[in-house]
């Protein structure tokens, strides 16, 4: 027992520390990639090709003056930023990352915790995220960012419903909610699940981003209507936790997407979690050419390509796969 809780506070440990480097480095990663993108070279100064800038922003938010607005629900609105990053950082718990190895004799899973229902802890933890949203719109005494909360209450459970929909077909044909299961039922390169549900994965790809209010479908922050929505009256520590948790959500659903469709850490010659991570920036590659080649949405045709186009897609993409796996 004692060796078995030791093993699990090392994974926890090692997520943890990786989780927030990355998180970092997804910051750098993204001004660097859309300044070479809009024909510029993006942060330079901090280090060589500005690799220290992470720091030097993590320090400077650190040590900046804190402003608060009259008014606020205090208590709210300090809670809001941790509802946020919390999320983002406890979906790690089931995510594998690779095979089984032995460590000093010990067979060691590299999953923090794998159990049969991986898939829906993973739903439950993402739908708490709105609540920060939503709260610290509320809790500002801004109309802004009121309006900001608003937008995402009703985008990320629009699209919540489409997203679980979309990964159906998958759990139909892996039998089994178990994240490590699911990867082991794709164990060659044409069971991969982008494969056997293409629909599913383009449904789980569109739905991810907007549920992440990554661009073209970040309207609760549009800074050209709502100065910056949900988070315009944080400042400091409170202000980078609203980014920790966006970026987090990103590294969560390319990890999520590399699971459900593409193999997990299922690849040849590399080592299991070299391909895990290979196939995730890839995911956080295409998050950022996204945002820097689509323009943003209006809010209408938000809702209406999410009720109207999705959902329907989403249930047809269930009934053909039941139909396929009937026959």
């Amino acid at each position: 027992m004692i060796p078995f809780i030791i093993i699990t506070l090392i994974k926890i440990l090692v997520v943890f520390v990786v989780f927030l480097l990355m998180i970092a480095y997804l910051t750098w990663l993204e001004r660097k990639l859309l300044g070479h993108f809009q024909v510029r070279l993006g942060p330079m100064r901090v280090g060589p090709h500005g690799l220290l800038q992470p720091f030097a922003d993590g320090i400077k938010l650190l040590f900046k003056e804190e402003l608060v607005p009259a008014n606020v629900n205090r208590f709210i609105y300090n809670l809001a930023p941790i509802l946020v990053f919390i999320p983002a950082l406890i979906i790690m718990a089931v995510i594998p990352f690779g095979d089984r190895i032995t460590i000093l004799g010990q067979k060691v899973d590299l999953v923090i915790s794998d159990f049969n229902m991986g898939i829906l802890y993973v739903f439950a933890i993402t739908s708490l995220g709105v609540y920060g949203l939503v709260l610290a719109g509320w809790s500002s005494n801004n109309k802004y960012s009121l309006l900001g909360g608003l937008r995402s209450s009703a985008q990320m459970i629009s699209y919540e419903v489409s997203l679980a929909l979309s990964l159906i077909g998958v759990l139909m044909i892996a039998g089994s909610l178990s994240l490590v299961e699911i990867v082991k039922a794709q164990d060659k390169f044409f069971n991969w699940f982008i494969f056997r549900q293409p629909l599913g994965f383009l449904l789980y790809l569109v739905c991810i981003i907007a549920e992440i209010n990554r661009a073209p479908f970040d309207l609760p922050e549009a800074e050209n209507e709502l100065v910056a929505g949900y988070y315009t009256e944080y400042s400091s520590m409170k202000f980078a936790m609203f980014f920790l948790g966006e970026y987090g959500s990103m590294i969560n659903a390319g990890a999520l997407a590399t699971t459900l469709f593409l193999g997990g850490w299922q690849g040849p010659f590399l080592p299991p979690v070299v391909w895990f991570l290979i196939k995730l920036c890839a995911f956080l590659f295409l998050y950022i050419w996204l945002r820097a080649t689509l323009p943003r949405f209006r809010y209408d045709q938000l809702m209406n390509f999410g009720w109207k186009v999705l959902l329907p897609l989403a249930l047809l993409n269930i009934l053909i796969t039941g139909v396929v796996i009937l026959l």
